[in-house]
C-alpha cells in the first residue's frame, strides 16, 4: 500500500482504496491510502513549521533540489509514463511526453530559483533609497485533477517550491499512482521534513482542513467550475490568496482559406487526442460555408482511422475514458445532443472491450453536425472526445460564435490570411489563441490560463508564476 507524506514521514491513512486501471478493469495498480482531517491538519502544521527553514534557503539550495527532480524524472520517463497510461487512460507516448514535461518543469523552476530578481530605486525624498523585493507566501496548499496527474502537479510545485513556499498537495482521488511517485521523488531531494506533504483523499472531506486552516496563504486549484467558485468564495473569506483554472468550451475556426489538411490536424488532435479529456480541447468546430462540407468529410474520414484500445498497447491512438462516472457524463452529453436535434455524423459509442478483449471504459469519438450555439452541448464543457461542427457565412459571424460563451481559455484559428490572423489574435476573448495549431497544447516556460469563467488570478508557469507563489515587499531606508 502507497502512504500519505507528512512532515517527513510516510504515513498510513483512515482507510485505503483501489487505483483502478481503465483500460483493464481487472488490474488493480496499488492500493492507496487515504488522508483524514486530522491528518489533513498535521500536513499543514508540518509545512507551517518548515516554512521559516525553507524560505531562509539560498537559491543554489532551491536550484540544487528541483535540478534532482528533474533529472530523476526524465530518466524514468519510461517508467513513470507506463504508469501514467496505466492509471489514468492517456495513450502510452503522450503519457512518456506528459512525465518529460513534468521534468522539463522542474528543471525550468530550478533555474527561476537563481534568476529571483528585484529593484533598488532612489526615493522621490532626498536621501532614501527604496528596496523592491518577493517574498514566498508560505504555506501553500496545491489541488491538482486527474486528467494531467504528474504535468498539473509539477507546474504548481516546482513554483511553489522556487519561490520558497512550503507545500501540501492533494491529488485527484482517480490517479494516486503518479502523484505518489512524484511525491516519493521529492522525498529524497534534500528537502527539509515538511517541506512538501502529500495528502490523497476525498476532496470533500479534507478540503476544508487544507484551504481554510489560517495558517494557509495561498491555495492553487485545478478542477471543475463549481468547486473553484466554492474555493473562491472561502479563500475571499478567509483572506487568502487563490489561483483558480477552470475548464474551457474552446473553439477552433475554420476559414474557407484554411489548408484543408492543417484544420484537420488541428480538429483531431485538439478534440480526440488524450480522449478529449483536457481543459484545452478543441469542443466547438465553427466553420465557413465554403470549406464546411469538404472539412466533415475529411474530418470523418481521418476519426475512422482512429484506432481506441487499451493505452498501453502499440498504435493506440485514443485509451479509454478515466473511469465509469466520466463515462456516463459523456454518454450523457451524446444523448443530450441527439434530442435536441444534432446529427450524429460519426461515433460516440460505448466499446464495453477493446479489440484484444479487455474491459475498459471505450469509447469512440463523437462528431456531431448541424447544431447551434444555444445547444447544451455547445455551452457546456464535456471533457470528453467530443466535438460538434456550427455553420458560419464568413470570419465576423465565426469570431462572434467563438466569443459567445461564458468561457475563454483557450481559442483557435485556422487560415492562410495574415489579415485574419491578426484581427484573431486581437479579438479572440481567450487567454491563449492558437493560429493553425490545436487548441490543447501549450509550452512550460510562458504563461498559462484563461478569462471569464475559465480562470481567476495570477497564471501559472514560466515567469508569470511568481505572481501568486510570491507577496512583493517595498522597504525604504534612510541615508
Amino acid at each position: 500500500m502507497k502512504r500519505n507524506f507528512i512532515g517527513g514521514q510516510w504515513v498510513d491513512g483512515a482507510r485505503s482504496v483501489p487505483n483502478i486501471n481503465p483500460s483493464d478493469l481487472s488490474d488493480v495498480i496499488d492500493l492507496y491510502a487515504q488522508a483524514d482531517v486530522a491528518q489533513a491538519r498535521d500536513a499543514v502544521a508540518a509545512a507551517s513549521a518548515a516554512a521559516p527553514e525553507w524560505a531562509a534557503t539560498t537559491p543554489q539550495q532551491r536550484f540544487d533540489v528541483l535540478d534532482r527532480v528533474g533529472t530523476e524524472l526524465l530518466a524514468r520517463s519510461q517508467e513513470l509514463g507506463d504508469l501514467l497510461a496505466r492509471e489514468e487512460g492517456k495513450t502510452l507516448p503522450e503519457a512518456i511526453g506528459e512525465v518529460t514535461r513534468a521534468g522539463q518543469i522542474f528543471k525550468y523552476f530550478a533555474g527561476e530559483a537563481l534568476r529571483l530578481n528585484g529593484d533598488l530605486l532612489p526615493s522621490v525624498r532626498p536621501g532614501i533609497s527604496v528596496e523592491i523585493t518577493r517574498e514566498p507566501l508560505g504555506v501553500v496548499t496545491l489541488i491538482t485533477p486527474w486528467n494531467f496527474p504528474i504535468a498539473i502537479p509539477a507546474w504548481k510545485i516546482a513554483p511553489a517550491l522556487a519561490y520558497g513556499n512550503c507545500v501540501v498537495f492533494k491529488p485527484a482521488e482517480l490517479v494516486p499512482g503518479s502523484a505518489w511517485a512524484l511525491a516519493e521523488i521529492l522525498s529524497r531531494s534534500g528537502l527539509p521534513a515538511g517541506a512538501f506533504n502529500l495528502v490523497m483523499g476525498s476532496g470533500a472531506e479534507l478540503g476544508g482542513a487544507l484551504i481554510e486552516d489560517p495558517r494557509v496563504q495561498g491555495v492553487s486549484f485545478t478542477g471543475s467550475q463549481s468547486t473553484g467558485r466554492r474555493i473562491a468564495q472561502t479563500c475571499t473569506a478567509h483572506g487568502v490568496k487563490f489561483q483558480l483554472e477552470m475548464g474551457g468550451k474552446n473553439p477552433l475556426i475554420v476559414l474557407d482559406d484554411a489548408d484543408l489538411a492543417v484544420a484537420v490536424n488541428c480538429a483531431v488532435q485538439g478534440a480526440f487526442f488524450s480522449t478529449g479529456q483536457r481543459c484545452t480541447a478543441t469542443s466547438r468546430l465553427i466553420v465557413t460555408d465554403g470549406i464546411h462540407d469538404r472539412f466533415v468529410a475529411a474530418l470523418i474520414e481521418r476519426m475512422g482511422q482512429l484506432r481506441i484500445g487499451d493505452a498501453r498497447a502499440p498504435g493506440i491512438d485514443l485509451g479509454p475514458v478515466v473511469d465509469e462516472r466520466q463515462l456516463a457524463i459523456d454518454l450523457g452529453y451524446i444523448t443530450s445532443a441527439q434530442s435536441e436535434g444534432a446529427t450524429r455524423a460519426f461515433g460516440g459509442q460505448h466499446r464495453e472491450r477493446d479489440e484484444r478483449g479487455l474491459a475498459g471504459f471505450f469509447l469512440t469519438p463523437a462528431l456531431f453536425t448541424d447544431t447551434h450555439p444555444d445547444m447544451r452541448i455547445n455551452c457546456e464543457e464535456v471533457f470528453g472526445p467530443v466535438a460538434t461542427v456550427q455553420r458560419a457565412r464568413h470570419y465576423e459571424e465565426a469570431l462572434a460564435l467563438a466569443n459567445n460563451t461564458p468561457f475563454g481559455l483557450s481559442s483557435g484559428l485556422c487560415t492562410t490570411s495574415l489579415r485574419h490572423a491578426t484581427h484573431f489574435k486581437r479579438h479572440a476573448q481567450a487567454g491563449m489563441v492558437m493560429v493553425n495549431t490545436p487548441t490543447a497544447g501549450a509550452d512550460y516556460h510562458v504563461p498559462f490560463g484563461g478569462r471569464k469563467a475559465s480562470s481567476m488570478g495570477a497564471r501559472e508557469q514560466g515567469r508569470y508564476a511568481s505572481e501568486f507563489y510570491t507577496t512583493v515587499k517595498t522597504a525604504y531606508t534612510a541615508a
